[in-house]
């Protein structure tokens, strides 16, 4: 749990009274690789850390899926549109490896931000992170080639390659698998 403490403390100070509180609302819980923590069409109801593992979001396909997102150790995943909205789901999430997780319901988070004094701005501040992530994402679609896009997928996260299939960074990048070992045949 220390691990979320730090994290935390990087983005804004919390007093102990105020950590105490918030860590009372967290659950350990354990998945296995490729167990799906989201489905299509299904609610989210969690906000959870990756203390261990890999995630991945994806759209499912008839053929193929739509992988938009992978999240790793020390970073929070949510189906947060979901969660926002307490909407069904327009995409799944899936551990890519064995996965350990710390978990805040929806509710519990809520009662966080009501009543500790740091609940709410660590909260906008997260949101604001996200949001940039996926402004870069979108951008990185719109205006670089699919060999940019993996050349700057190698560069933030070089063990990517090592534990993610690269049929999921093919969808990513946005490339069939034959078209991303064209790309890394060129790179190499």
């Amino acid at each position: 749990m220390n691990e979320i403490r730090n994290f935390i403390e990087n983005i804004s100070p919390m007093s102990n009274s105020d950590w105490q509180f918030f860590s009372s609302k967290l659950q350990e819980v354990r998945h296995k690789k490729h167990s799906v923590l989201l489905k299509l069409g299904e609610v989210e109801n969690h906000l959870s850390f990756i203390t261990k593992g890999i995630v991945r979001l994806y759209v499912p396909g008839v053929e193929v899926d739509l992988t938009f997102g992978f999240l790793f150790e020390n970073e929070f995943v949510t189906g947060y549109d979901s969660f926002l909205t307490q909407t069904p789901s327009k995409y799944q999430i899936e551990t890519l490896t064995d996965t350990i997780l710390w978990q805040i319901n929806h509710k519990d988070l809520e009662e966080v931000y009501d009543r500790t004094s740091s609940g709410n701005i660590i909260g906008r501040k997260m949101s604001e992170n996200m949001f940039l992530i996926k402004s870069k994402r979108e951008l990185s679609l719109l205006s670089k080639t699919a060999e940019e896009r993996y050349l700057d997928l190698f560069s933030d996260r070089p063990n990517l390659l090592q534990q993610i299939p690269l049929k999921y960074i093919a969808s990513y990048i946005g490339v069939t698998p034959q078209a991303l070992s064209r790309i890394r045949r060129r790179i190499t």
